[in-house]
């Protein structure tokens, strides 16, 4: 029976072939695809490759056009409204709508349980406030800090040039120029697509320091300084770690390595460029505090940070005690959270490895509150950010600000079909294919991008105001209300534990943070 399609094929052909009378155009042309498909037939039986199409000739290719469109399939035909996979039709569908200034509201009540296991809401108040500004902002920078940034508590989260095509970029400059609002370079630095707008940049700087490295893949002080100190650099963020593949490097192939990311990433052109797993500039804790100290000398005294997806909680205690130790300390740290992913990885590091978002911001909010530098360094969150709940949530968790990759994506309009890593993004978002990219309009996107960062502020306004406060700022984790396994309810603030200020240098009596602490160390990871 499985030839039985393929015998088929070759019977039609030959009954067509010996048709007594002249065949017409409808005929002629049914006879070309079946030849065609009988050299298929053929072909897959005397290869050696695939042992399914040999035992299966001609329909054995079914398989494979299936797997192709399974994303749009699931996304279309199969998937309910909340599915998460990895964002469900309704949180992509809100992105939509407020990129496009559409109406938001929904009918006939919530679909969601809300008697389910980890419902999360948050508690309002009899007396709501009215925030009639939604620009919210803060001032990022410390004391050693000489210009320091009045940043959006909504930014762009690290997409480099080279995962994302031209036009993408140039779009989300565009709109954050609008918007007055952080675009994150990502490792790949900046490129002419960043500069052509002039919106803010926060210059992220990865293992293979893009942008400011030597011929050998080293740091470059020269090269750095020449970058930093351009007025559209805002920020300077050292990447330790991604939340979508912790502790691994990476390779760009020669073969994607053009002449416009070979420029901006300081690299040979069409020579495979390494992302380094680890740092060459330090080593140590102590040595990364000095260099923290050198970038934000170099920058001009700008603000200095890192990101970091958090894994072994004492390494980041061990760079706590590095900053009480040289008195240097970073003027922000981004807190990634595993799900966090829109660079490709392999599949054990985005299912398995590193720690999700909200355990990771309670980690760094009490190890720096335990240490007493809490008021010194802003924390921002990264990692599934789309809705104004989410926010709301994170800030409840310890963020001051949070950065969102996928939901700008949205705002330009990705479908999440997930094939960035395939260079066929349907919608000319994460290719170089120039004939998919064109389809991208640059200005008619930077305006959705700026309306979605607009229409999000907005609606975050609107849940602070719920809870009676005039600045999402002032939700804290006693708002956010959790139901428990056992059917009860607790707050975030009930459901995690808090350290005190200065509570890990006067001697903690939690195991897990005393534990952690007495083994973390500035000297060494």
């Amino acid at each position: 029976m499985r030839y039985l399609p393929f015998s088929l094929i070759l019977l039609a052909v030959i009954l067509l072939v010996t048709l007594p009378s002249e065949p017409n155009g409808w005929v002629f042309a049914l006879l070309v695809v079946l030849l065609f498909l009988s050299a298929v037939g053929i072909w897959d039986i005397v290869q050696s490759k695939h042992s399914l199409r040999r035992n299966y000739p001609v329909i054995g290719h079914i398989r494979r056009l299936f797997e192709g469109i399974r994303p749009e399939i699931r996304q279309y035909l199969i998937e309910s409204d909340r599915d998460d996979v990895p964002f469900s039709r309704e949180v992509r569908s809100l992105a939509y709508q407020r990129a496009k200034r559409a109406e938001e509201i929904m009918p006939f009540g919530t679909e969601i349980d809300v008697y389910a296991n980890k419902y999360t809401w948050l508690n309002h108040s009899i007396s709501p406030a009215n925030t009639p500004d939604t620009d919210f902002r803060l001032s990022v920078g410390g004391t050693a800090c000489r210009q320091p940034y009045n940043a959006s508590i909504l930014n762009i989260s690290a997409l480099s040039f080279g995962s994302l095509g031209g036009n993408a970029i140039q779009a989300l400059n565009q709109g954050a120029k609008i918007g007055n609002f952080a675009h994150d370079t990502g490792e790949g630095s900046i490129s002419r697509h960043h500069r052509k707008f002039g919106g803010d940049l926060i210059w992220e700087i990865g293992t293979g320091y893009f942008g400011c490295r030597t011929t050998d893949g080293h740091f470059d002080p020269i090269r750095f300084q020449e970058q930093a100190t351009n007025d559209q650099v805002k920020m300077i963020e050292l990447k330790l770690s991604q939340g979508a593949k912790p502790g691994n490097g990476g390779i760009l192939p020669s073969s994607k390595v053009t002449d416009e990311i070979a420029e901006a990433r300081g690299v040979p052109v069409y020579r495979d460029c390494v992302s380094p797993a680890a740092h060459s500039a330090f080593s140590t804790p102590l040595e990364m505090m000095e260099f923290i100290a050198k970038l934000r000398d170099l920058s001009g005294g700008k603000p200095v940070g890192f990101k970091l997806c958090i894994g072994q909680p004492e390494e980041f205690m061990g760079l706590v005690k590095a900053m009480l130790e040289t008195e240097i300390v970073p003027d922000f740290i981004v807190v990634d959270g595993k799900e966090g992913g829109t660079g490709a990885a392999p599949l054990e590091f985005l299912n398995r490895i590193g720690t999700p978002l909200e355990d990771g911001l309670v980690f760094v909010r009490n190890c720096l509150e335990g240490a007493g530098l809490r008021d010194q360094i802003k924390i921002a969150a990264s990692g599934k950010l789309v809705t104004a709940f989410s926010m709301a949530k994170a800030i409840a968790l310890g963020a001051d600000w949070c950065n969102s990759g996928r939901g700008f994506m949205f705002a330009l309009g990705c479908i999440q079909a997930q094939s960035c890593h395939t260079n066929t993004c349907p919608t000319g978002i994460a290719t170089h294919d120039g004939l998919r990219e064109r389809a991208l309009d640059v200005d008619d996107k930077a305006q959705r991008v700026a309306y979605f960062h607009k229409n999000t502020l907005k609606a975050l306004g609107a849940v602070a105001n719920a809870a009676g406060l005039e600045h999402p700022r002032d939700i804290s984790s006693d708002h956010i209300q959790v139901r428990l396994e056992n059917g009860e309810v607790g707050s975030l603030h009930q459901t995690n534990h808090w350290l005190s200020q200065n509570e890990l240098i006067s001697g903690t009596l939690h195991p897990f943070y005393a534990e952690a602490w007495a083994r973390a160390s500035a000297a060494k990871f």
